[in-house]
């Protein structure tokens, strides 16, 4: 066949119809994958394995319709058509009105493309209107500087900063990050950029407070994290008196700013005091200042400061609240052997904190927290959170709490969801990424679990447990020398302790891993039961494992929030007694993880 026939007959068999029809679908395709794909979190393989396919379709596509013809009686070979019965051009014609149509689609796909690129591309930067409604309606409250010259009034500053973002939350419309990433900016000269693109906000408020005698000048400014442009200042001079309003005011100013619908008294401020006792609002900030330090020492006078709050107003149902989860913290890391004491005090603080403003965030989120620890009851506890969130859509920590107590009952598809949500909230949180990382490891996604493990550490290096999980990876990938490592740097204390026991059940020495258990057991018996059986699993000593889990259960051991997901353990989910447990906890057992 000579070259100008062959070209006659690629037309005849519409050929080139063909491959114009399949570039056209392919590129709306692509164009699907790679806008749909990212808003359900679908992996960025998935869009790449969807171009993959179209590449290797092409040449498929093209044969297809030089070997084969649709014909009324169905798809046919070419060579058993009877020219003068083949119905090409028909589909020829039918090929062009599709195309068309399609290309259509395609054109005005590619011209709102084409206007966002001009839009952003133009001179000066985006404003709200030109940033995506859901970017637009976006800020981060930096931590305020406290400008007054005295250290002793951090405290203070960084309260109100902590308020401004618990009155912003409120609003249902604004994404507000969460305190701890907002404040791993503490004392940053990063510039708005920046820190606006790893927040992933449009918006940063910046400002400093002076705290003299009893007057207080609060600076506040809006600013584009585009380009750092100012958009709103204010400066307020006030009594200290007067500091709850100078919150509201400040929320309502932003709001404004955004085009923000408020909702009216939902800006206020949940820390007010039911009397205005400014000396009780200074004792509730004191305790939150201590608090975020996360220490035994530092958890003692947060429970100090907020005692102290409740004493001179009590009616007081913030610091009731505040109260309650000093508590409940230092009962389930802290305390050895008051643990039980501890819980009671923060079981009481909540309730009261509920009986005095059924409404308040924080004081659902206590009940949540005690709930979970020690009572175990994750339904109930999933049910306070929510409740909380209701009130306070954008609260980081209510959606990370929930996101717990869904792992707990063993939804882990739904636990990871929340969890990604509470991320867009606060993406610097590290507890979040260590709570994905342990999802990913009971979803045998073990690569994955390391990346999001050594993102938390990025953040903070010195965070515990997290090279605790990193041995228990090594050992569940066969690398026990570099489970001995990773054990060595986890902070001193009970994770150390733990995360060497383990490594050494996983090595050869037995007498060695004998000792080593022996040690741990008789050290942590009061509030380590759930590792000791742990460390039974990996010996695959199931009788003495469940022994210890028996002892976890009627300790209320906090471990036992992990049941579903805790490698070794999970080895044992089609044994009654694990069935029997997971029954008595109200929790899923999943199904094996597959194996990578």
């Amino acid at each position: 066949m000579n070259p100008r026939d062959f070209l006659a007959e690629l037309k005849r068999r519409n050929v080139y119809k063909v491959a114009v029809a399949y570039a056209v679908v392919a590129w709306l395709l692509i164009q699907v994958a790679t806008q749909v794909f990212p808003f359900f979190e679908i992996p960025n393989w998935a869009v790449r394995l969807v171009v993959l396919i179209l590449i290797l379709g092409f040449p498929v596509a093209l044969i297809f319709s030089w070997a084969f013809e649709i014909t009324p009686e169905g798809i046919k070979r070419e060579s058993e058509v009877d020219p003068n019965k083949s119905i090409t051009a028909h589909t020829g014609r039918k090929l062009i009105g599709i195309t068309i149509a399609l290309a259509v689609i395609a054109a005005g796909l590619l011209a709102l493309q084409l206007s966002h690129v001009r839009l952003f591309s133009g001179a000066g930067a985006p404003t709200a209107s030109v940033v995506s409604a859901a970017m637009a309606k976006s800020v981060a409250v930096l931590p305020l500087v406290n400008t007054s010259g005295d250290p002793t009034n951090e405290y203070f500053s960084d309260g109100l900063s902590e308020e401004l973002i618990a009155v912003l939350a409120k609003i249902p419309e604004l994404k507000v990050i969460g305190r701890s990433s907002s404040f791993l900016f503490k004392g940053s000269s990063g510039d708005a950029k920046t820190i606006g693109e790893k927040l992933g906000v449009a918006h940063l408020i910046e400002g400093s407070v002076r705290k003299q005698g009893e007057r207080v000048r609060i600076v506040a400014e809006l600013i584009n994290a585009t380009d750092g442009r100012e958009l709103w200042s204010e400066t307020y001079d006030r009594e200290l008196k007067d500091v709850f309003a100078v919150q509201a005011e400040i929320a309502r100013a932003v709001a404004e700013q955004m085009k923000i619908k408020l909702l009216g008294r939902t800006t206020q401020s949940d820390a007010m005091p039911s009397n205005e006792n400014l000396t009780a609002h200074n004792a509730v900030l004191q305790a939150d200042f201590y608090f975020q330090q996360q220490t035994a020492e530092s958890m003692q006078k947060a429970i100090s400061f907020s005692q102290e709050a409740v004493r001179l107003d009590p009616n007081y149902a913030f610091a009731f609240a505040k109260l309650s989860q000093a508590w409940r913290q230092y009962g389930a890391s802290f305390a050895t052997d008051d643990a039980d004491k501890a819980y009671a005090e923060a079981r009481q603080a909540a309730e009261k904190a509920v009986s005095l403003a059924p409404e308040l965030v924080e004081a659902h989120k206590a009940l949540g927290w005690v709930a979970m620890t020690p009572d175990l009851d994750f339904r109930t506890a999933e049910k306070e959170f929510r409740r909380a969130l209701e009130t306070s859509p954008s609260d980081a920590t209510a959606k990370n709490a929930l996101s717990y107590t869904l792992m707990a009952q063993g939804r882990l598809a739904e636990a990871e969801q929340a969890c990604r949500e509470a991320l867009g909230l606060d993406p610097l949180l590290t507890t979040l990424w260590f709570n994905l990382g342990r999802l990913a490891v009971a979803a045998g996604r073990y690569k994955e679990a390391e990346e999001m493990l050594r993102k938390g550490l990025e953040l903070q290096p010195h965070a515990s447990r997290f090279h605790t999980y990193l041995a228990t990876l090594d050992i569940l990938q066969n690398n026990v020398a570099a489970a001995g490592q990773d054990a060595q740097l986890e902070s001193e204390g009970f994770w150390r302790d733990y995360a060497t026991t383990l490594v050494q059940q996983a090595q050869t020495d037995r007498a060695a891993a004998d000792d080593a258990l022996k040690t741990f057991s008789a050290k942590y018996s009061t509030n380590g039961a759930y590792q000791i059986a742990v460390l039974y699993a990996i010996r695959k000593e199931p009788d003495e494992m469940f022994r210890w889990l028996d002892t976890a259960y009627a300790t209320h051991d906090s471990g036992l929030t992990q049941l579903v997901i805790t490698p070794f353990i999970r080895d044992y989910r089609d044994d009654p007694r694990f069935i029997a447990l997971s029954q008595k906890l109200g929790v899923q057992i999943s199904a094996a993880p597959t194996k990578p």
